[in-house]
C-alpha cells in the first residue's frame, strides 16, 4: 500500500500517475478541495492525516516546517519498518533530524527530492535523488519506478537534498545566464528562435535552453507548475548550506542574488521561467 501526503502540483501528479499504474493509493492534504479531487480520481482519503498513511508514504510538501508538522502525527501511526519517501526539497540538516525521529519510531525516512516538475511526475520520467538507508530504498523501488526514469541512491541521510540543491542552484543560474546571453544575441540581430537550435546542438546547451525556453518562455505560456517563490526557497537553502560549510560561491552566488533582487519584477507566485524572460527583456533589479 502507498500513500501520498501533500497534493500540490507535484503531489497530485504523482498520485494520478500511481492511479494510472494500477495502484489505489491513500492521500491527504490540508485543503479539502484537493482531498475531494483526489477522491474523485480514485484515491482513498482517511478520516484524518494519521488515517491516510501506508507502509510506503510519499511526502510532497513545501518546506521544513510543513514536514515537521506532518511527521508529528504520522510517525506514531505508521507500522514498524514503514518507509517515508520525502520528495520535498529541504535543508540537509533538517532531514537528518527527521531521519532520527523516524528511526526512534522504527520507521525509515528517505530524503528523495525530484527533478522534472509536474509534467515529469505525470509521465513517470522524473529523476529522484535519494539519501538514506539503501535497503529501505530497495523496498520502495517497485513503487518509485512508476514515478521515475532515473532513481539514484546518492548516499546517507541528507545526500539527496545536497544533490537537489546543487541541481537547482545550477538551474537558477542557467536561467540567469541564458536570459542575458540570448538578450545579447537579440541585440546583435539574432533572435532566440534562431539561436536555440544552434546552442542545443553545441556546447552551450543546458536544460534551460533545451526545455524551458522552447516550451514555456518563447510561447509565453509560463505554466511549468514551478513558481519563482519555490526556486527562491531552494536557492536560499543552497546559500544556507554554503554558509554552513564556509564555501564561497562567486558566480552562482551572484545569480542567486538576482533572484532576490528581481522579486518585484518576478513575484513569488509567478512561474519561475519569468525570471529568464525578464532578464532577456533587459529589466534591471
Amino acid at each position: 500500500m502507498v500513500a501520498v501526503i501533500g497534493l500540490g502540483n507535484m503531489g497530485m501528479a504523482m498520485l494520478k500517475r500511481l492511479l494510472a499504474m494500477g495502484h489505489q493509493p491513500r492521500a491527504w492534504d490540508l485543503d479539502p478541495t484537493k482531498r475531494d479531487t483526489a477522491r474523485q480520481a480514485g484515491a482513498m482519503i482517511g478520516a484524518d492525516l494519521a488515517g491516510s498513511v501506508a507502509d510506503m508514504t510519499i511526502l510532497s510538501l513545501p518546506h521544513d516546517a510543513a514536514v515537521a508538522e506532518v511527521l508529528a502525527p504520522i510517525l506514531p501511526a505508521l507500522p514498524q519498518d514503514a518507509v517515508i519517501i520525502d520528495t520535498s526539497t529541504l535543508s540537509p540538516r533538517a532531514v537528518r533530524g527527521f531521519t532520527e525521529q523516524a528511526k526512534a519510531q522504527g520507521v525509515f525516512y528517505l530524503d528523495a527530492p525530484v527533478s522534472g516538475g509536474p509534467a515529469g511526475a505525470a509521465a513517470g520520467s522524473m529523476a529522484m535523488m535519494v539519501g538514506g538507508d539503501a535497503a529501505a530504498l530497495e523496498r520502495a523501488t517497485p513503487i518509485l519506478q512508476h514515478l521515475t526514469a532515473r532513481l539514484l541512491h546518492i548516499g546517507p541521510s541528507g545526500a539527496g537534498q545536497v544533490a537537489k540543491l546543487v541541481n537547482n542552484l545550477l538551474v537558477a543560474s542557467h536561467l540567469v545566464t541564458a536570459g542575458e546571453a540570448l538578450r545579447l544575441g537579440a541585440a546583435a540581430g539574432v533572435a532566440p528562435e534562431a539561436l536555440l537550435p544552434l546552442l542545443n546542438g553545441a556546447s552551450g546547451r543546458s536544460a534551460v535552453t533545451e526545455v524551458n525556453w522552447p516550451r514555456w518562455i518563447i510561447p509565453g505560456s509560463f505554466d511549468s507548475g514551478f513558481s519563482a517563490g519555490l526556486m527562491r526557497k531552494d536557492v536560499g537553502l543552497a546559500l544556507e548550506l554554503a554558509r554552513e560549510l564556509d564555501v564561497t560561491l562567486e558566480a552562482t552566488g551572484r545569480a542567486a542574488a538576482l533572484w532576490q533582487e528581481l522579486r518585484e519584477a518576478v513575484p513569488d507566485d509567478a512561474d519561475f521561467n519569468r525570471l529568464s524572460a525578464t532578464l532577456f527583456a533587459g529589466v534591471k533589479p
